[in-house]
């Protein structure tokens, strides 16, 4: 651990009572024990030599003694070992979360369209009967503007030979080959607004006002 929480109020109430030299190896002892995340050496020597207070050994031994357990894995701190479990826990925790993460983002690349062997991304084609019956009608429709919106809206229908034909005699009972162009509704609109079904204008053909009647 490269860092631990210090609380003050609580490392003052306890340790008010040590020598300036034994407050010094209590903090040193400390910060080796959360650096290593393990008991220190069971060696009064070695762990002096340590914390570099060679010369005050009987101090290291004094803290040791009260604040330290010796065990046989060496002279533990019963409040570190909590904090460094808490600590371990907290990584192992952001580990999972981590992993779980990548393998969301790893079966959601999965999902994605795949490339074909040219590397090229696969795209559905339309029915090639769907083409066919919209270029007869294409042919038929006067105003021939903004043809792939007119592809759209006919690919939204998809109609089959029943309604192709309804669609034809609309547009010749309906006399837009007979209109000015300006007054032909363009073919996505016609299209999308269902103009087939319009019903039919009983005037007679020569009334103006039937020919420029906005659809």
């Amino acid at each position: 651990m490269h860092y631990f929480q210090f609380n003050i109020g609580d490392y003052a109430s306890h340790t008010r009572h040590l020598t300036v030299i034994e407050d010094l190896a209590y903090r040193r002892l400390l910060d080796l024990y959360y650096l290593q995340e393990r008991p220190l050496n069971s060696g009064l020597t070695s762990v002096a030599r340590q914390i570099n207070m060679r010369d005050y050994e009987a101090e290291v031994k004094a803290v040791l003694e009260e604040f330290f357990e010796l065990t046989d894995d060496g002279w533990a701190n019963v409040r570190a070992e909590k904090e460094i479990a808490h600590y371990r826990a907290k990584v192992e925790q952001a580990s999972r979360a981590g992993k779980a993460s990548a393998e969301r983002r790893s079966n959601g690349r999965s999902t994605d369209v795949q490339p074909t062997n040219n590397h090229k991304p696969i795209t559905i084609n339309h029915k090639k009967e769907d083409i066919d019956r919209f270029n007869i009608f294409w042919k038929q429709y006067p105003r021939k503007v903004a043809k792939p919106n007119a592809l759209k809206a006919w690919n939204k229908i998809k109609p089959d030979e029943e309604l192709l034909k309804k669609i034809l005699a609309a547009i010749n009972s309906q006399g837009l080959s007979g209109r000015e162009i300006q007054f032909v509704p363009h073919p996505a609109s016609w299209l999308n607004a269902e103009r087939w079904n319009d019903e039919i204008n009983s005037a007679p053909a020569n009334d103006w006002l039937s020919q420029r009647i906005v659809k």
